[in-house]
């Protein structure tokens, strides 16, 4: 435990980590990833180069700096970075090469305001963080691994099938090549891919939500293929996914993991809305709310771009038929084709919004920062409440607040 002293000491750095947060957290990948090139193999290439991951870190170790005397509220959120620590394979051994290099981080941003004081603070600080990420992240080993049909690190899975659902997305079905049981999952979570692309000098990890619900022999992963579009270059992994793998192909996968999950010990309606690829989770969420014995009336949102670019289309159509009594569907276009129909053209805004559902159900949604930022506005304008919300991020997790 941190003394009164230390904690003072630490509380005063507050304010320069509002200002200099990201500006440090940058400067300390800079300084790991040359210190530790291995490293590379672990962390998102592409979410380094857009400053996701940076301005991520930032939020977690300015929330843990204005809680150091009161982790425990901040719990929840140390368990979604060690939801993604767990799938990963970030391991106790990884947590001293963070240590040294934020701390170096910190003292070449903050220059002589890093007092010694202030940096043995930091130090004392950093370990008891890195000790319950560590402690919470070794319970989550043990889950994984203890669970039936489930394992520690990545398990080989071969690519039974590989279907197109749309021009841009397409479905994995993957089985476990030993031929063993599968763990379970919650609707919402995702499972890890690694892969070593040809041409590429390091190993590629990306987290894909579950686009099935529960239950069968095989997890399914649908997969939106990130052309290069301006500056932004094309996504390796995705890339990969859809020219080079075949059917028949092995794939690194670890178990199922995120916090990300339908609340099944609710009664009340749900309300699920996807935007483009965002439809993965919102998808095992349907079918799992569709087969439960407490029929929950659900509406299903689903906005693209236009008829090509809306995967699962005649799926979700057929669920509407077959569970008229408790299922009602909408597709959303932002740019229909001609002669392509759909229930509302542009962006799902509130006054639509009022039209279709109410606003005393549960809300789940998922896809592009931009489409959850409208989605959230409009949410907390129609009065829901927070506890009511609930979203996922596409990589590091950001904010959703303070927008119109």
């Amino acid at each position: 435990m941190l003394d009164a002293r230390t904690i003072e000491v630490i509380k005063s750095t507050v304010p320069a980590l509002e200002v200099h947060g990201q500006t440090i957290t940058t400067q300390f990948y800079q300084m790991m990833f040359k210190n530790h090139p291995e490293l590379l193999n672990i962390f998102n290439h592409a979410n380094q180069r857009q400053g996701k991951q940076s301005a991520a870190l930032a939020n977690a170790v300015y929330a843990a700096t204005a809680h150091i005397d009161r982790l425990e509220e901040i719990l929840p959120v140390v368990k979604g970075i060690a939801q993604k620590h767990r799938a990963l394979g970030i391991m106790p051994e990884h947590y001293p090469i963070v240590g040294q290099n934020l701390l170096a981080a910190i003292k070449t941003v903050l220059g002589d305001a890093a007092t010694d004081e202030i940096m043995d603070a930091w130090s004392q600080a950093y370990g008891v963080i890195a000790d319950v990420f560590i402690s919470v992240e070794a319970e989550m080993y043990q889950e994984a691994e203890q669970k039936e049909g489930g394992w520690r690190g990545f398990r080989r899975f071969v690519v039974e099938r590989k279907v197109k659902e749309s021009d841009v997305i397409t479905s994995f079905y993957l089985k476990p090549e030993d031929g063993g049981e599968i763990a379970t999952y919650q609707p919402g979570q995702y499972i890890t891919v690694r892969v070593k692309p040809e041409g590429q000098e390091f190993t590629h990890l990306r987290h894909y939500s579950l686009s099935t619900s529960p239950g069968h022999a095989y997890y399914r992963i649908s997969v939106k293929r990130e052309d290069a579009v301006g500056n932004q270059p094309a996504g390796v992994v995705s890339v990969h996914l859809h020219d080079k793998v075949k059917e028949g192909d092995v794939l690194d996968i670890s178990a199922p993991a995120g916090d990300f999950t339908l609340d099944q010990s609710k009664s009340s309606p749900v309300v699920l809305l996807s935007g483009g690829v965002g439809l993965t989770p919102m998808i095992s969420m349907l079918e799992t709310l569709l087969t439960s014995s407490d029929k929950r009336d659900v509406v299903y949102i689903h906005a693209a771009r236009c008829g090509s670019h809306h995967a699962m289309k005649e799926h979700v159509e057929q669920l509407t038929n077959d569970h008229a009594d408790q299922l009602r569907s909408y597709h959303v276009y932002e740019a229909p084709a001609a002669g392509e129909s759909c229930h509302k053209t542009g962006f799902i805004d509130l006054p639509w919004l009022q039209t279709v559902t109410n606003n005393n159900a549960d809300f789940y949604f998922c896809g592009p920062t931009p489409f959850m930022k409208a989605i959230n506005h409009a949410l907390k304008k129609w009065g829901v409440p927070d506890d009511r919300i609930h979203f996922e991020f596409f990589g590091p997790a950001s904010s959703l607040n303070n927008e119109g």
